[in-house]
């Protein structure tokens, strides 16, 4: 249902305030599970508890041990994450009356999802061979094929409307109406259309269906990143991510902003998730702000921004760039490391921001309300030894999955070492539990977008938008990146940053890559737009679960936060024109792009904040934004400009802001 009813008088508005107020009240999703699983009946839990260990030791044994053929070890991930969805996510729980005949009703319909997912489950297990030989587009489709086609997209419709969003769902039903009736369409994306029977094959067993690269990245490497993360958080490397960030900005101006900046960024790098982030950080870093003299917007917006870039953040950047890694087919560290100046601008510019403002309404720097009152955190340093021993593994050459399968170890063991961490058995099966929930929740989405990219691939949309983009590219580059920014904006704001980047892929990098642009470059611009899309109004979750937290408008709170995330929307065309800001050409561009970057940064920084040592007009943002602006130019002429710009405004500044004082004084 869309946020956003038609009411008359200020009803539009209200209803706005009451999500916010809804989203900020809902508890962090670490606490929900927990409760979740202790209020459960007994049967439900020990199926979950089963179902943890044995897909857990599935994923085992074909990481360590021996991989199943790809028509047997995919469709047996899935199956898995499905029956776990249904089970956490019954539909009978809806029902409050726990005698009533419907919730016996919705058991029966539960029981037919979680039937017809292990029918599909044998179907695969049991044709795995002949499945392997078979040829796509040439051997028919038998009636038990298409059975299982049919169950298939319906369970899997069906969990997506469950776990994922309503706006997936209504997307995917848009694909699938375009898929048959396409042909009856005029203009350039009217195609021949498919029949029933090739329908089900491009879904079920095309390269570009729900089995297709997404759903394999889930089995190969999100699953085991996933796990790792619920045991790194849990076993309190979480905690000391964000303590850390707390302590380190308490005794400087706007500190508790840039703790917010610092811890919401850390730890959204291991959860992936903005909403979730910020309902886990804001409730400690929001009241400090207001309370240091933030506005509520102010407060709600930095906290939003910050846990939004988390998700750009190496080096575990969400589940998109391990999805990007498949797709593109590189491994995962060149894009961990390619994403690293990208992410330093994104958090710089919001660290400067927040400095600006905190010397802007000058606020104190001793007051001790605002300084860091938890636990000492050098003796727990120790519990970020398994991300850091993660970066080394990985960057040594050690495969991603398995170094994620020996940090989970080494989480699990150092949590024993102290009393305040150690976990009893049920514990550790409860983390094991919610890590394998959220691989499921990810291995849907990943599925699902799969119908949408093989009826892409099949009806030729993807060629048409390139043909497309193409055109405006031969008249202006930057106009067909914008059409492409536009484009992914629309997608992030209706669906999760997986699932936008995924038909983004599909629907814009080809086109993007047609101009000439290389395909991590291509990749990673319709990537950074995916996740800033959280943060993009009309629809921008982080931004509301902020402003409820923060007691703060949240429209105002949307608006704002698009003004400070600035950099992010400016850095991916900085990107296209300059690939040296992903660290791709010689150590002088490299270094070049670096300084370049950072002038930018700064200069945008100066301008959101309305700050450089003086309160700055109207005229003088305008110029320090257009400095800015004449980095993402290519040409040493534009970078010349946009120094002498830059530092000209500055210095003026500082001389004007002087003389102020002097005669104040």
């Amino acid at each position: 249902m869309s946020i956003f009813k038609k009411q008359t008088g200020t009803g539009g508005k209200s209803d706005l305030e009451a999500k916010a107020k809804a989203l900020a009240s809902e508890p962090d999703e670490d606490s929900k599970i927990a409760r979740m699983l202790k209020s459960m009946p007994r049967w439900r839990y020990w199926t979950l508890a089963v179902l943890a260990v044995t897909m857990t030791v599935f994923q085992l044994y074909i990481k360590l041990g021996t991989p199943l053929q790809p028509w047997a070890q995919i469709p047996l991930h899935l199956c898995y994450a499905l029956i776990i969805v249904f089970l956490f996510n019954p539909m009978a729980e809806k029902c409050k009356n726990k005698e009533s005949k419907a919730r016996q009703l919705w058991w029966i319909y539960d029981g037919f999802l979680i039937g017809a997912t292990l029918f599909i489950c044998w179907y695969f297990l049991s044709h795995a061979n002949a499945l392997n030989l078979r040829v796509y587009n040439v051997d028919p489709m038998t009636t038990l094929d298409i059975t299982v086609a049919v169950l298939l997209l319906f369970v899997l419709m069906e969990a997506v409307r469950r776990v994922v969003s309503l706006a997936l769902f209504v997307v995917i039903l848009f694909f699938m109406a375009y898929a048959f009736f396409g042909q009856y369409i005029s203009g350039i994306f009217r195609f021949a259309g498919m029949n029933f029977a090739q329908f089900c094959e491009t879904l079920m067993l095309s390269q570009n269906g729900i089995f297709g690269s997404p759903l394999s990245a889930s089995v190969g490497t999100l699953f085991y990143f996933m796990v790792f993360g619920a045991f790194f958080s849990n076993c309190g490397g979480g905690g000391v991510l964000i303590d850390a960030g707390m302590k380190l900005s308490d005794k400087t101006a706007g500190g508790p902003a840039k703790a917010a900046v610092l811890s919401s960024g850390l730890l959204g790098m291991i959860s992936g998730s903005a909403v979730a982030n910020v309902s886990t950080t804001g409730v400690l870093t929001i009241p400090l702000m207001k309370k240091a003299g933030y506005t509520p917007e102010e407060a709600g917006a930095v906290e939003s921004v910050a846990s939004t870039g988390g998700q750009i953040m190496p080096p575990i950047m969400g589940a998109g760039a391990f999805i990007m890694a498949e797709m593109i087919g590189i491994p995962y560290m060149d894009i961990a490391t390619a994403a690293i100046l990208p992410a330093v601008a994104y958090f710089g510019a919001v660290f400067i921001l927040v400095h600006l403002l905190a010397k802007k309404k000058q606020m104190s720097t001793t007051n001790d309300a605002l300084k860091y009152q938890g636990s000492p955190i050098l003796p727990r340093v120790y519990r970020l030894v398994p991300i850091i021993l993660l970066v080394i593994m990985i960057f040594a050459g050690m495969s991603m999955p398995r170094a994620a399968i020996y940090c989970t170890a080494l989480s699990i063991i150092l949590c024993m070492l102290s009393k305040d961490t150690r976990m009893s058995a049920r514990q550790l099966m409860e983390t094991l539990i919610e890590g394998v929930r959220q691989a499921a929740n990810v291995a849907i989405p990943t599925a699902a977008c799969g119908i949408m990219i093989g009826i892409v691939v099949r009806s030729g949309v993807a060629v048409k938008v390139a043909k497309l983009i193409g055109t405006s590219g031969n008249n202006s580059l930057l106009l067909a990146l914008v059409v492409a920014a536009v484009g992914c904006l629309m997608l992030g704001m209706a669906l999760p940053t997986v699932a936008a980047y995924l038909i983004a892929n599909t629907l814009f990098c080809s086109a993007i890559q047609g101009l000439g642009i290389e395909a991590l470059v291509a990749n990673m611009f319709i990537f950074y737009f995916g996740v800033v899309a959280q943060i993009t109004p009309p629809v921008c979750l982080a931004s509301f679960t902020a402003a409820g937290i923060a007691n703060a408008s949240a429209w105002k709170t949307g608006w704002k936060a698009f003004f400070f995330a600035i950099t992010a929307f400016i850095a991916p065309f900085m990107f296209v024109y300059r690939p040296s800001i992903l660290l791709i050409g010689t150590v002088t561009e490299i270094l070049i792009s670096c300084a370049m970057t950072a002038c930018a940064t700064f200069f945008l920084a100066a301008g959101v904040a309305g700050y450089m040592g003086k309160n700055l007009s109207a005229a003088e943002r305008v110029l320090f934004f257009a400095a800015a602006l004449m980095f993402i130019m290519p040409g040493s002429m534009f970078d010349l400009i946009g120094i002498v710009m830059g530092v000209v405004l500055v210095v003026w500044c500082l001389i004007f802001s002087r003389r102020q004082n002097t005669a104040a004084v």
